[in-house]
């Protein structure tokens, strides 16, 4: 939902979680690297250079690997603990102990939804002012207005807590496929008959390989 600066600790801030069709808000003490990357994905930012969680999207989509799901798993001595559920392209899964600042702003930069269990709602949740959240703005002076509304509903019984925009990681950027994930989408144009992506696509194949992409590129094709 957005960010506060937190009364708790100097330094710090409090991301700011919302129920989904509920007043409910559950507030995630985080440092400030990590509330300025969550500002900026909010924000819809796009930095010069790619940021730690931004490398580590493309790093995933490069090899085919999709994180399907965001589980907040328990509430322990003041501490998040999450878990990160990823599938590749032959359908296996595996799921990894993760920050829950780091889970939270990898969600949001791949549209996955973040999900928890009443019983945390009910442990750490509150009623508060909207009006005491943090626009990204103040936390990213680079940033723009946002929307901050939350979204989804899950019918397992979980509670679902998201960020309701889709990151522009979202669908794997063709500078971050392999050589031969490149190889095949440009075959695939050329059968298409799509030869203005195609040259996109050979572009970009040129420099994988170390070749110059402002040669004739119709010899690629």
């Amino acid at each position: 939902m957005g960010l506060s600066c937190s009364q708790l600790q100097s330094g710090a801030y409090a991301l700011v979680l919302a129920e989904d069709n509920g007043p409910r808000r559950i507030p995630v003490i985080i440092g400030e690297g990590e509330a300025q990357s969550i500002a900026i994905a909010l924000e819809g930012i796009r930095t010069a250079r790619p940021l730690t969680h931004d490398l580590f999207v493309s790093f995933a989509h490069a090899y085919g690997v999709r994180l399907k799901s965001v589980f907040i798993s328990r509430f322990e001595d003041g501490i998040f603990y999450s878990q990160l559920t990823f599938s590749d392209g032959d359908g296996r899964t595996v799921t990894m102990d993760a920050r829950t600042s780091d889970a939270v702003a990898i969600a949001m930069r791949t549209g996955t939804p973040i999900v928890t269990t009443e019983s945390i709602i009910r442990a750490t949740g509150f009623v508060i002012d909207d009006n005491m959240i943090t626009p990204a703005a103040e936390i990213d002076e680079e940033a723009g207005a946002g929307d901050t509304s939350a979204i989804d509903d899950e019918d397992d019984g979980a509670n679902t807590l998201h960020h309701p925009s889709r990151g522009y990681h979202d669908d794997p950027r063709p500078e971050n496929f392999t050589i031969e994930q490149l190889e095949n989408t440009l075959a695939e144009l050329i059968e298409n008959e799509d030869y203005e992506e195609a040259d996109k696509i050979n572009r970009i194949l040129r420099r994988k390989r170390g070749e110059d992409p402002d040669s004739d590129s119709s010899a690629g094709l």
